[in-house]
């Protein structure tokens, strides 16, 4: 089967990769094997046509140092690919976000999948000014209506999307490494943030302010950040405003991945995703499945991880609440029982089995006699 993903981030790109990204290699990764694979990915500054990670990559938009020129030039040439190439894949999946708007099914008569990873909503407008917040929100909310066929993360995402019972959807999650639940159990040394460098959605600035506040009565807490993105430089400004005393026990290790993120979360004593609104996190999945108890905040979308007992949640958007959960976790001696609680729940969770749902799903849509409606009219 020839399948071309849309893919707004990918390996090496300057604004940096996130769940959305890591998702697609991991299960393509697998899945290449058995099936001719494309990733139609936004270009960014340096970026070449090719294989990566044995996987065809294709570059398009404009090389800009602004995420919103850049977005809007990938949608466009992202939607002049499709209709420049009818039929040379046999299903094309897209993933959705507001800011990209391709309107693919004005422009093919190919299976097409909308995969749909996290909701803002009204979140926009504490973000962006009001103009661009109100489009990215109206799109949000209209652009899947134009769609047959839906893969979601979560059950959070579908249900705030208000999608009719009659489409071909489904809900496969994020995944892990198998061998992250090999991991000796260590008691850890640090607070542990993995992830994009996203100020706001990610809660960066409330992680500062609440470890700021912890950290002027507990002068043995450390904290790692690991991870990169758009908001380098700002998160970077950020931290260099704290006390130096505070400063000094903060270290960005930068991105992470395979055996060293192995290290970094088996080191951690606990992880803290302190965002605004989510996916379903996949460093918090790869915490847990090492033994690691969790501190998140209480939006639906982390609501398995006090369902699982693997952690606590705190306000969210509230640093001192923040505060007191990382100053609860950070103390508690029950805290590697949430760590054994973490990894029972995640050991479905495998990327393997992650990867068969979604290539069972992507088959059964690709076929007629297994669902009429798949073809978009």
């Amino acid at each position: 089967m020839k399948i071309l993903h849309l893919l707004y981030e990918s390996r090496g790109d300057s604004f940096g990769i996130g769940g959305v990204g890591e998702r697609a290699y991991q299960i393509y990764s697998r899945l290449k094997s058995r099936h001719d694979i494309t990733l139609l990915c936004k270009k960014y500054p340096g970026a070449k046509d090719g294989h990566i990670e044995g996987l065809r990559h294709i570059f398009v938009g404009t090389e800009s140092g602004g995420l919103t020129k850049t977005l809007l030039s990938y949608a466009y040439k992202a939607a002049v690919y499709v209709r420049e190439h009818p039929s040379e894949y046999d299903i094309i999946i897209e993933e959705f976000s507001p800011a990209t708007p391709t309107f693919l099914h004005l422009f093919t008569e190919r299976p097409l999948i909308l995969q749909v990873q996290g909701y803002t909503g009204l979140l926009y407008f504490n973000k962006y000014n009001p103009l661009y917040a109100s489009a990215l929100y109206l799109l949000e909310h209209i652009r899947p209506r134009f769609y047959r066929n839906y893969i979601f993360i979560n059950k959070n995402t579908r249900e705030k999307l208000h999608l009719g019972p009659e489409v071909n959807g489904a809900i496969i999650p994020n995944g892990i490494q198998p061998d992250l639940l090999d991991l000796p159990y260590r008691e850890g040394k640090y607070i542990l943030y993995l992830g994009r460098i996203d100020i706001y959605g990610k809660g960066l600035d409330i992680l500062l302010k609440a470890f700021h506040h912890i950290a002027r009565t507990n002068r043995s807490l450390k904290l790692v950040i690991a991870g990169n993105g758009r908001d380098m430089n700002r998160f970077g400004a950020m931290t260099a405003e704290l006390p130096p005393d505070i400063r000094s026990r903060i270290e960005t290790p930068g991105w992470v991945s395979g055996r060293q993120k192995a290290e970094v979360i088996g080191d951690a004593s606990c992880l803290v995703l302190p965002s605004r609104h989510e996916v379903q996190g996949i460093a918090v999945l790869e915490a847990m499945s090492a033994g690691k108890a969790i501190i998140a905040s209480d939006i639906p979308e982390l609501s398995y991880v006090p369902r699982a007992d693997a952690g606590v949640c705190f306000k969210s958007g509230d640093p001192l609440a923040l505060a007191k959960a990382l100053a609860d976790v950070t103390s508690r001696t029950d805290r590697k029982q949430m760590g054994v609680n973490g990894r029972n729940f995640v050991k479905a969770l495998s990327w393997d089995r992650i990867s068969e749902s979604f290539e069972r799903f992507v088959e059964k849509t690709v076929s007629p006699e297994n669902n009429p409606s798949a073809v978009n009219k």
